[in-house]
């Protein structure tokens, strides 16, 4: 089970270093445009740019936090960013669209189970 646990925190971390590439750098991709439902003239807008760019830094700190935790294999730290990124994504669920839940909440759910079943 302590595999299951480390490959799932570890998918949770990829997700939002990869989350922290599109907002940061590739936010007028094509692949960014279509996976935040972007059009040109949002992403054209003053400011828009910078603010995708924080919400990447964000994604890449709780991604840090979770390689952190678990490179010193401190779990507390481990959990502490698992519920940080289910919490993120509940909210964005709630706010942004419900798909979040899916794609950032559930993962990082699984991941804190598997985490207290290791």
């Amino acid at each position: 089970m302590a595999i299951l646990a480390l490959i799932l925190t570890l998918l949770v971390a990829v997700e939002h270093f990869y989350i922290l590439y599109l907002e940061m750098f590739a936010i007028e991709s094509t692949k960014a445009k279509k996976i935040f439902n972007l059009s040109d003239d949002f992403i054209a807008q003053p400011k828009v740019k910078v603010m995708f760019a924080n919400q990447g830094l964000y994604n890449g700190f709780l991604a840090a936090g979770l390689l952190f935790g678990l490179i010193s294999q401190q779990f507390s730290v481990v959990i502490f960013f698992l519920i940080c990124v289910m919490f993120a994504g509940i909210y964005g669920a709630i706010t942004a669209n419900r798909s979040i839940f899916l794609k950032q909440a559930l993962p990082a759910i699984l991941a804190i189970l598997a985490q207290l079943l290791a």
